[in-house]
């Protein structure tokens, strides 16, 4: 049983299985030519999809927003923190998705854990995708649900495992599997979830603003209703390049959600000029056809040019794009040798993805070009 005496040991064994995290410093604003740690850097790692994170019109309605409204909210949502900013993003999410109506949290691991521990309990049960974002792990064990999982979009396993379920039913996916770029096969996990009579929540944090229609998500792409997909969770410090999350549903659960969610009610709500920003940021989104596009060149001609490599690749289709290494500290060289090289591609191990699967996550923007994509390509080359 570990005990506080026990801290040094632990951090010297992490240590020494090349596990200990580290901090970047960033003296620049988010782009993919950052200042980190005093260098300047081409950025292979953010989440910045379309590059959304420092357009100008989005810091103009910031700064706007905060003449008009101020830095803080000063309260929470259901005290006197709920701005028209935030009732108007909310509607305007709801829109987006096809839903009756949304409900903004302040990240994304609180709105999973809140839609979570409101709708189920100890009587019930959750089935996860094994490799789930750790948000949607901690949400199932806040419920005190029973939790289930299953193989990585092993759908006869799923069925296995609802078949086992007690209770209420919910079964929990990502949309786009954020270690692996992969998307669950959400079709079949609806039709199963329809025989089982069990709920579906997805995550789609990593499908927003690129997949889908107006990029509207994956969820959305398949042709997946609010019947189907009853509670869909988005963040907007991805694609949208701004911060915070948001449910979309039924307007009964979005409402249920309201008097429930814990981790809604009693943090006090983002900032109104947030909310201003990302309303600009979803006009943005919506009308980002041609950068999508181009996201959709620079991934092929990625995989095409890492194949050629002779680096092993993971099945995605996404901006994500992992190439698998194995053992941490190769990862952590090779990471190394890239950053040597002006390049900023993070390694990622255990546990944020299982032992023995440490990896380069690769990740691309619409402010990529070719050629930058070809500047990472042949600095692969050079230390292969």
């Amino acid at each position: 049983m570990k005990n506080f005496s026990d801290i040094p040991g632990q951090l010297a064994a992490r240590e020494a299985d090349h596990l200990m995290r580290t901090r970047l410093q960033l003296q620049s604003a988010q782009t993919i030519t950052p200042r980190v740690d005093g260098q300047d850097l081409l950025s292979f790692c953010s989440n910045d999809y379309l590059g959304l994170a420092n357009h100008p019109a989005i810091a103009q309605a910031m700064k706007d927003g905060i003449d008009q409204y101020g830095v803080g909210s000063g309260s929470s949502h259901l005290v006197s923190g709920h701005h028209r900013e935030h009732e108007l993003l909310e509607r305007e999410l709801a829109a987006f998705t096809g839903r009756e109506a949304a409900l903004v949290f302040g990240t994304g691991y609180m709105a999973n854990m809140g839609v979570m521990a409101a709708l189920m309990s100890r009587r019930d049960t959750i089935v996860q995708d094994r490799l789930n974002h750790a948000s949607l792990i901690d949400g199932a064990l806040l419920s005190q649900a029973k939790m289930l999982r299953f193989r990585h979009n092993d759908m006869a396993h799923l069925e296995r495992q609802l078949a086992m379920a007690i209770g209420k039913k919910l079964v929990v996916s990502d949309g786009v599997f954020s270690m692996d770029g992969d998307c669950a096969p959400l079709l079949e996990v609806s039709r199963l979830c329809a025989k089982h009579a069990a709920w579906l929540l997805v995550d789609d944090a990593h499908g927003f603003g690129v997949l889908g229609p107006n990029g509207s998500g994956l969820v959305n792409a398949l042709g997946l209703t609010s019947a189907e997909v009853p509670l869909l969770v988005g963040t907007l410090g991805k694609a949208f390049g701004t911060s915070g999350a948001f449910v979309a549903g039924d307007k009964s659960t979005i409402d249920y959600l309201l008097q429930t969610a814990r981790p809604y009610i009693y943090t006090t709500a983002t900032p109104p000029a947030l909310a201003a920003a990302t309303r600009t940021a979803l006009t943005l989104v919506h009308g980002a056809d041609a950068e999508r596009a181009h996201l959709q060149t620079l991934i092929g001609h990625f995989r095409q040019g890492v194949r050629d490599l002779g680096y092993r690749l993971m099945p995605s289709d996404t901006a994500i794009q992992p190439v698998l290494v194995g053992s941490n500290e190769a990862a952590l060289q090779l990471s190394a040798q890239l950053k040597a090289r002006g390049l900023l591609v993070t390694a990622i191990r255990p546990p944020t993805v299982p032992v023995n699967t440490a990896r380069l996550r690769i990740t691309l923007s619409a402010s990529h070009s070719l050629t930058q994509v070809d500047q990472l390509l042949n600095a692969l080359a050079d230390i292969t």
